[in-house]
């Protein structure tokens, strides 16, 4: 059973399923495959950029995930920088984690400097302090995350993305079909294992709609 997480370093919800996502699938059964791709190109070209001259929206976003760190154990300090400036370049800093083996432990490793140490991932010193910390010599890893296949590779996943109907992060995708959210981890994990949701679980009722970008 495999759930596709379609993730893109620079989206603030996705923090909340990058540190847990691993344990929750694997008490579930399921394999992750951590899928990086470019969010920012998918919503400027969907003219869909959520919290860009939208103080009111940012400010709850902000308060959303300080209500809900706890509940995963997690102990952000809030508001972290953003947006990301070099959301490109950490995100291919993970397409080449995702080549080689280490995505899932880099990707953790930069969110929790990114959202616990105020270090902005995809620059200096997240970058090399999160490589290192998982063991990866630094310089190697940016100067291999440079070449032009890298930044190809990048650009293909992200055109796949879209073509499979994913527009936010975090997203999640189960056969043909897409949650997106942190909010719809779980709800991915029953499809995965039932083709449909549990409905006992949630109560057959609505839940409101997923805000994670």
């Amino acid at each position: 059973m495999v759930i596709e997480f379609w993730f893109s370093i620079g989206s603030t919800y996705s923090y909340l399923t990058v540190m847990r996502i691993e344990d929750v699938a694997q008490e579930a059964g399921a394999e992750v495959r951590w899928r990086p791709f470019d969010v920012r190109h998918v919503m400027v070209t969907q003219n869909n950029v959520p919290f860009k001259d939208k103080p009111v929206k940012a400010a709850y976003m902000w308060r959303d995930i300080e209500r809900r760190a706890p509940r995963y154990g997690l102990s952000p300090r809030l508001p972290a920088p953003y947006p990301l400036a070099e959301l490109v370049f950490a995100n291919r800093v993970a397409t080449l984690g995702a080549q080689q083996g280490w995505v899932a432990d880099y990707t953790r490793a930069t969110y929790r400097r990114w959202f616990e140490a105020g270090q902005p991932a995809g620059e200096e010193p997240n970058l090399s302090e999160s490589l290192a910390e998982i063991g990866l010599d630094p310089e190697t890893v940016i100067r291999e995350a440079g070449t032009p296949d890298i930044e190809a590779r990048l650009q293909e996943a992200t055109a796949e993305a879209m073509d499979l109907g994913v527009f936010g992060a975090p997203s999640f995708v189960v056969g043909e079909e897409v949650f997106w959210g942190d909010d719809r981890l779980e709800d991915a994990l029953d499809w995965a294992r039932r083709g449909r949701l549990d409905q006992a679980r949630h109560g057959g009722g609505a839940r409101p709609p997923g805000l994670s970008r």
